[in-house]
């Protein structure tokens, strides 16, 4: 990008915690200024910015429900008054529900997943494209999608169900990253897997990366800051000619 280094804007969905808030710190690193986007954790999305403010970087929180309409057009618009262009988006938002079987699931549990995993996803790169693309007088950008390796496994008997909204993810990259290539802006996607987050408390197994590392390829869990890593090389114009793609990460499996 020709403008300074001060004046690139990235947005983080789901900024506050796990992949999304490695990712947040990182990028401020290199000198991106982070819209950390937050649903319900204030307090989380709040210590990111502050850990980036006291290194020197430059961060606002912002609240929004991705997966409602209304939110993604103020989360936008707020970053719209932000000193800077934005030139990058990490859709890290997402969810899951405790493991079960399919026939145990209820369509409220459906709905929730693909609002948040796929909607959101959808929404937050539609609103990026507006302001990011040639067509629209943009400068170009880059747009890296939070899959899972569970889009590859399916996830039998735990998440069939977020396995099918990541499944629609990576379906997404791949179209939208051929429809606006020509636009400057490129668009891939990291499948992480095993990796120690919260999100594994919310699916009921706190400890699912510890009772499955052994089993793992690399014998060991993933850490959020080496997804983060390649989410930042994606972004970075080290990766210019690469989209449509996807970066594995999941200890060899």
């Amino acid at each position: 990008m020709a403008e300074a280094e001060s004046s690139r804007v990235l947005l983080v969905t789901g900024g506050g915690h796990g992949i999304g808030a490695a990712t947040a710190l990182r990028a401020a690193g290199l000198g991106y200024s982070v819209c950390v986007n937050f649903r319900q954790n204030v307090e989380a999305a709040t210590a990111v910015v502050n850990e980036i403010r006291e290194s020197g970087g430059a961060g606002i929180a912002v609240q929004a429900d991705v997966g409602q309409e209304q939110d993604v057009a103020r989360l936008f618009k707020a970053i719209d008054i932000q000193p800077g262009t934005l030139v990058g988006v990490v859709n890290s938002a997402g969810v899951l529900a405790p493991a079960t079987r399919l026939e145990n699931m209820e369509s409220l549990r459906w709905t929730k997943i693909f609002r948040t995993n796929v909607l959101g996803t959808m929404l937050c790169t539609r609103e990026a494209i507006k302001r990011m693309s040639r067509r629209f007088g943009g400068l170009g950008g880059a747009i890296v999608n939070v899959s899972s390796a569970a889009s590859r496994t399916g996830s039998p008997n735990e998440y069939v169900d977020y396995a099918a909204s990541k499944g629609a993810i990576d379906s997404f990259t791949i179209g939208v990253a051929r429809e606006v290539a020509r636009d400057g802006i490129r668009v891939n996607a990291v499948r992480p897997g095993f990796v120690r987050t919260e999100i594994h408390g919310a699916g009921g197994d706190p400890r699912r990366i510890d009772r499955l590392k052994d089993t793992l390829p690399i014998g060991r869990g993933g850490e959020s800051s080496e997804v983060a890593a390649a989410i930042l090389w994606l972004l970075s114009d080290e990766a210019s000619y690469v989209t449509g793609s996807f970066i594995d990460m999941a200890g060899g499996v």
